[in-house]
């Protein structure tokens, strides 16, 4: 390894190190951007609903040739040779998980209308943890490039679907991210499941949220292989018909509370909440891991304090179920 990548691969160990810290630094820079429920998490005002919305009303639209983002990968502060940021993390720093997978890029946002267009994870990955690298390194060129976080229109804003699991009586399943496995947040806590919003086979056809829910619930909470063969029907799996007979039959609600950007990686998240009756959630999740793919899991109380250092998208949907859990149907 030559001094330039030593460089960079110790910028980005003081980055995985600092996130709560440089995540605080960074929110410090936007001081007139509107903030979620109190939060470090920023947003637009239209993209944070009065009361939550049944997750059967939002409407998602497709556009399958947008424009191309205003600001795009740099190359800029990387050691000589690499093209990308993720070429760079793929070789110096890889996490465990590291796949260039085509993923929803968010064009527009009026709640509660979504609309869409293609992507690839790593579009996000060469601007979000860029900038990031870029703060822990102390320079800023390409924040200054993206601008307002909150405008789509600037970079790829790819998107994660994060959900609040929650039972009626209050408890809630807690993730703690390693940042040896993980790309973004490690370190941190953040409610479950979490996962970037991305196709499984057909770009059209899985654009929806509760598909994508169901597999990271699968995955995160229950230790599921997340490669699926080409021949995966995702209607025919027992696991989705299951959870999904439960949501038909009123024992599980799913909701969604709005939308919000981190301001240090500008990763965006759509919030969510799936409450869920306890003998339903000891049906589906009695075998609870302790350990997944990503970090630990381990349940806590919506009434205690919220786990610190947490992602500012936990701490909002965190916050959000707070002031509405009469609407949830939360009964503490």
């Amino acid at each position: 390894m030559n001094p330039d990548e030593e460089r960079w691969r110790a910028e980005r160990a003081l980055l995985n190190a600092g996130r709560d810290r440089l995540g605080r630094l960074a929110s410090g820079l936007y001081p007139a951007h509107p903030r979620v429920a109190g939060t470090r998490l920023m947003c637009r005002e239209e993209w944070i609903p009065a009361t939550p919305v049944p997750l059967e009303d939002v409407r998602l639209e497709w556009d399958p040739e947008p424009a191309p983002p205003a600001v795009a990968a740099p190359s800029d502060g990387l050691p000589p040779g690499y093209r990308t940021y993720a070429e760079a993390m793929a070789a110096l720093a890889p996490p465990r998980i590291f796949d260039d997978r085509p993923s929803y890029r968010l064009l527009a946002a009026a709640p509660p209308v979504l609309r869409f267009g293609p992507g690839r994870y790593f579009d996000g990955v060469n601007v979000g943890e860029a900038a990031a690298h870029e703060l822990a390194a102390g320079r800023g060129a390409l924040r200054e490039r993206v601008g307002d976080p909150a405008d789509l229109r600037r970079r790829t804003a790819l998107c994660a679907i994060t959900t609040l699991t929650v039972t009626t009586s209050g408890s809630y399943v807690l993730h703690w991210r390693d940042p040896v496995k993980v790309a973004h947040a490690g370190g941190l806590h953040q409610v479950m499941p979490v996962g970037v919003f991305q196709p499984l086979n057909d770009e059209r056809e899985d654009l929806d949220l509760w598909r994508c829910m169901v597999r990271e619930y699968a995955e995160e909470l229950l230790g599921m292989d997340e490669d699926y063969d080409d021949d995966f029907v995702q209607e025919e799996w027992p696991f989705h018909r299951t959870m999904t007979r439960a949501r038909n039959e009123g024992r599980i609600r799913a909701h969604f509370l709005g939308l919000g950007v981190d301001p240090l990686t500008f990763a965006l998240d759509i919030l969510t909440a799936v409450v869920m009756d306890d003998t339903t959630f000891a049906e589906l999740f009695g075998a609870l891991v302790t350990v997944n793919d990503e970090g630990r899991v381990s349940t806590a109380h919506l009434d205690a304090p919220s786990p610190e250092p947490i992602q500012p998208a936990g701490a909002a949907a965190l916050a959000l179920a707070r002031r509405h859990r009469r609407t949830l149907g939360i009964h503490t």
